[in-house]
């Protein structure tokens, strides 16, 4: 059940500070606090729970501002509530009426905020922030003859998860000792003997593939069909068990499926001498994860789910997130739509790398009188004379959204994933987008009053102006 939370906007005045405690307003946790429309949110999010009965779940503001405490400081779960528990002005974050010295949740509590605050939760939860800090002199009607306006800028990243770097050794070796996990959960369960699968010598095989620095490709070859055969022995034993009626639990039928998943693909390639397979497990905890080509001099493969993001004046936005390797040109024309539904009208260029400059998106924003920077297809015309200062400009404009991922994963832990869910590590991509945004809103609202002191004369001279600035923490 869900104990309805009052839905009007608590100010800093209204959080009970005791006797000796003096409280900063100007904090940045209190005016990130303000940038969020706490009470429109919590009337939404009481709509997931129709059953008034059960244990009273936590409020969206304790949920989302412990997932965005975390974010911004890169915590553990069980860090975070232990900040959170010391820090009064945290405590204002996640709306508790007044300080306390008791925790306000379980670490183990993390975890159920991540899955009821899925991707799609959180990005709706975005739009509802950027609409509830729009300016009133954003004029947000489109051109009235029809013309385009604006800048659409897109590009696509990877979000490494935190996982050991996979080898074909170390799948398989995960495969045989689940699979005699599972094998010796069956044989006590039904009371079975035990049969003989070699474990001692598997064990053997794979302690002298780690130690052995130097590993000869044929030499290496061996020991990996030594592996399958031992991994292929496990198989057969569990598929005996189960046609004689063994039932598995569902954490081991997750792990069957994992298994023999891993041992079709490494037969594959052992049989085929090549090295790639599709839909190839990286992780035999995380199957979903895929091998990411990127190219980059840092790490030419990394292992995560890929995403696009968009920036529409210096807002990010998750447009599509996949764990699969697919083709981000496949996005641009679905994203050019969200821009239109949101703006009323197309964007006058849009700024994307050449992969996106295909056939089809080319015909699509010509017909719409779009223009996709970047070069024509195929070889340059023989007397084509093209304009360097456009040029020049576009790519100094899409270095924004690159910036963008530098701070996703430089401070709001886009770097590496540590989430251990499928649905839990989408979400937790979708919290880095939140948590830039409102870093974003909220270095603009601080910017906006220092700027409205200056204008006002009210500051005679630049050292008065730095010395009032320093009252203000901006986190960009």
């Amino acid at each position: 059940m869900y104990k309805s939370q009052p839905y009007v906007q608590i100010s800093f005045e209204d959080f009970n500070q005791p006797l000796g405690l003096h409280m900063n307003p100007e904090n940045r946790w209190v005016k990130k606090a303000e940038q969020i429309p706490w009470g429109q949110l919590e009337k939404d999010y009481a709509k997931n729970f129709p059953n008034p009965k059960g244990n009273v779940a936590k409020s969206l503001r304790m949920a989302l501002g412990a997932l965005l405490i975390q974010k911004e400081y890169h915590y553990s779960d069980e860090e975070t509530v232990a900040q959170i528990q010391e820090n009064p002005y945290l405590q204002f974050f996640v709306g508790l009426p007044g300080y306390q010295e008791e925790a306000p949740f379980e670490a183990s509590s993390m975890v159920h905020f991540r899955k009821r605050l899925d991707e799609v939760t959180l990005m709706q939860i975005n739009e509802k922030i950027l609409s509830y800090n729009q300016k009133d002199d954003d004029d947000p009607t489109p051109p009235t003859d029809g013309s385009n306006s604006g800048t659409l800028t897109l590009d696509a990243t990877c979000a490494p998860q935190n996982i050991k770097y996979p080898t074909d050794t170390e799948l398989l070796n995960d495969a045989r000792t689940h699979a005699e996990k599972i094998v010796d959960s069956l044989c006590q369960d039904c009371q079975w003997k035990k049969p003989r699968i070699y474990r001692q010598l598997a064990q053997k095989v794979y302690l002298n593939i780690v130690r052995r620095k130097k590993k000869a490709k044929k030499w290496l070859r061996k020991q990996i069909r030594k592996m399958l055969g031992f991994v292929k022995r496990d198989i057969q034993v569990i598929q005996k068990f189960l046609d004689r009626g063994a039932q598995l639990t569902e954490q081991q039928a997750i792990w069957w499926t994992t298994i023999q998943n891993i041992y079709e693909q490494q037969r594959y390639m052992y049989d085929n001498h090549t090295h790639s397979v599709q839909d190839r497990i990286v992780s035999f905890h995380q199957p979903w994860l895929r091998p990411i080509v990127r190219g980059k001099a840092k790490a030419s493969v990394e292992f995560g789910a890929k995403f696009d993001m968009s920036l529409d004046q210096g807002i990010a936005r998750l447009e599509y997130s996949s764990f699969d390797a697919y083709n981000e040109s496949d996005i641009l024309i679905s994203t050019i739509r969200r821009y239109h539904d949101r703006h009323g009208n197309y964007p006058e260029r849009v700024l994307a790398d050449k992969i996106y400059r295909n056939r089809k998106n080319l015909n699509y924003c010509k017909q719409r009188g779009i223009r996709l920077s970047g070069p024509a297809l195929g070889r340059p015309k023989k007397n084509e004379v093209r304009d360097k200062t456009i040029d020049e400009q576009d790519n100094a404009d899409r270095v924004a959204v690159e910036r963008g991922f530098s701070q996703l994963k430089g401070c709001f832990g886009a770097d590496l994933i540590t989430t251990k869910r499928k649905d839990t590590t989408l979400s937790s991509i979708a919290l880095s987008v939140l948590a830039l945004n409102l870093s974003k809103l909220t270095a603009d609202a601080l910017r906006q009053i220092l700027s409205n002191v200056f204008k006002s004369r009210q500051i005679k001279n630049w050292t008065l102006y730095f010395s009032f600035f320093t009252k203000f923490t901006i986190i960009q």
